[in-house]
């Protein structure tokens, strides 16, 4: 993208004078768009791994400024809201059914579907992946191809503030049936999340496959298979069980991906 557009927004961003003259609404917008057309992405993988760009962010804190509420008509329902909904969904082929809902600036891929789902502004969707009934994948969230997003799944955003990572779900994963993945998480390529695991910044990811624990935060690795647990912790008012996930397993790197994951779920009875 345009070095003088990536001025633009972040002297715009830094900026308290308001209202936003005409230059920045036009490097906004083409933000905006380029987002939209999966020409932008805000948040890349790179050599040393995944890459935020919070300009872009920047810019679309800005675009709320912008934008003037409007009401939307779509058939029967109507809206009342900034930003419109995604266009030319048969000409990018993306199948959609209603009532799911695609955000303009969201990119969602050719071969993805997304039922009566929900996919935010910023977001990213690759080919291929599957955003199942009553998921939600927040704004700025990337997920990779290939992935699904089981039924009620939500994949928090991460706008603000703009330098944090947002939650980034990579190529293969599979999480299972309400599972919640927020606040900068990675979850690695062809892993594998049951239902109900809940995984924020902060919650224990403990690998119990070895004779001892390896605890870590933050990142699930590639093919693991995770389900919810927890640990015990103390409180002044006593001990209590706080949520974990459970690394079990590993997903077979040498067996087709249909074929590995239905192993999985047999092999370590993980719900879905």
């Amino acid at each position: 993208m345009d070095a003088a557009l990536h001025s633009c927004v972040i002297e715009a961003a830094a900026a308290r004078a308001r209202p936003l003259d005409d230059a920045v609404e036009r490097a906004v917008r083409e933000v905006i768009d380029a987002l939209d057309r999966g020409a932008l992405r805000v948040a890349t993988r790179e050599a040393g791994g995944w890459v935020t760009h919070g300009w872009i962010k920047e810019a679309i804190l800005l675009y709320f400024e912008l934008a003037s509420m409007t009401v939307m008509e779509v058939g029967p329902f109507e809206f009342f809201d900034k930003i419109p909904l995604k266009k030319n969904l048969k000409a990018a082929g993306v199948r959609v059914v209603p009532p799911g809902t695609i955000r303009y600036g969201a990119h969602v891929e050719a071969g993805a579907v997304v039922m009566p789902a929900y996919v935010n502004i910023g977001a990213y969707v690759g080919s291929g992946t599957m955003v199942d009934t009553w998921a939600t994948v927040g704004s700025c969230a990337q997920v990779g191809k290939g992935v699904h997003l089981s039924g009620g799944v939500g994949i928090g955003g991460v706008l603000e503030p703009v330098q944090a990572q947002p939650v980034i779900i990579e190529d293969g994963a599979f999480i299972g049936s309400r599972a919640v993945v927020v606040e900068g998480v990675v979850v690695g390529e062809e892993a594998v999340l049951g239902a109900g695991v809940v995984l924020t910044a902060s919650t224990p990811i403990i690998d119990v496959t070895g004779g001892t624990e390896t605890v870590s935060r933050g990142v699930i690795p590639p093919r693991a298979v995770v389900i919810p647990g927890a640990r015990a912790k103390d409180f002044p008012a006593g001990t209590y069980h706080v949520p974990a996930a459970l690394i079990i397993g590993e997903r077979s790197a040498n067996t087709d991906r249909k074929t590995s994951l239905n192993d999985v779920l047999r092999r370590f009875a993980v719900p879905v």
